[in-house]
């Protein structure tokens, strides 16, 4: 059995159906969909287009401030569990993370914190971050079988990144930023990406600024965790880089669970 995963900041889910999202999504075959950057409340956007795909959708937005954050989490098959949050109000405030159970399969759908409007913000992305990572230590003793998918904010090494030696100080790509993800990849987790290609150079945002994409100047910050017991069941791996809705791309992951 195949299933193919897509993790996507859409930048605004209500922009990015006006700019084709939908039909997009109606001519591939995913088995489930994990959108960041929802910046919306359900009520809000109209889902009948998804629905008729064949889509149940499941939503975690942001409390704190309207029109910002949120994940939402689309599926062909009904989860067994949702849960919205990680149980830190600062965080589930945001709607940051959304977890759905498929089987022994957990997937959590994340947008974690950007830090670049400052350093309040940045402290909050590396308190996020520890807060995170135990947490997720915690729930792998329950949920051995993990898929995290989302927005990470963070460009792991120089290969994920245009210009490495420019944006040494820049976060998204702070040394304490890049050292969290190299323990959090030593912690029982594998980089979907670079279990499969792990010398290619493929980004998954670029600045809206200075024509950055068509010139492909861009960072890897949106990745596919998957859990080490997982890693034999990976197939493939991608950074959609022709679809266009956002200054990000779709990240897809494939894993064949008859492998």
């Amino acid at each position: 059995m195949s299933t193919k995963i897509v993790s996507y900041n859409i930048n605004g889910i209500r922009a990015a159906m006006k700019k084709g999202l939908a039909d997009w999504i109606g001519s591939e075959k995913f088995d489930v969909i994990c959108f960041q950057e929802t910046k919306a409340q359900p009520d809000q956007v109209e889902m009948s287009s998804f629905e008729k795909l064949g889509y149940q959708h499941f939503w975690h937005s942001a409390s704190s401030k309207k029109g910002y954050s949120g994940v939402a989490t689309l599926c062909q098959k009904a989860p067994d569990l949702v849960i919205e949050g990680c149980g830190i109000e600062k965080y589930d405030r945001e709607g940051r993370i959304l977890r759905t159970d498929f089987g022994d399969i957990t997937i959590l759908n994340c947008y974690f914190p950007s830090g670049t409007t400052g350093d309040v913000r940045q402290q909050f992305k590396m308190e996020f971050l520890d807060d995170f990572f135990h947490w997720i230590q915690e729930l792998r003793k329950e949920r051995p079988k993990l898929i995290i998918v989302g927005d990470y904010n963070i460009a792991h090494t120089e290969m994920d990144i245009h210009a490495p030696k420019r944006n040494q100080k820049t976060s998204g790509f702070l040394p304490e930023e890049r050292a969290w993800m190299t323990k959090w990849f030593a912690h029982h987790f594998s980089d979907a990406y670079r279990h499969i290609h792990p010398h290619e150079v493929s980004y998954s945002w670029w600045t809206y600024r200075a024509n950055a994409r068509a010139n492909n100047k861009g960072w890897r910050i949106d990745y596919q965790s998957v859990t080490s017991n997982l890693t034999q069941h990976l197939t493939k791996a991608l950074q959609l880089t022709d679809i266009v809705h956002s200054d990000h791309c779709p990240v897809l992951t494939e894993l064949d669970f008859n492998l």
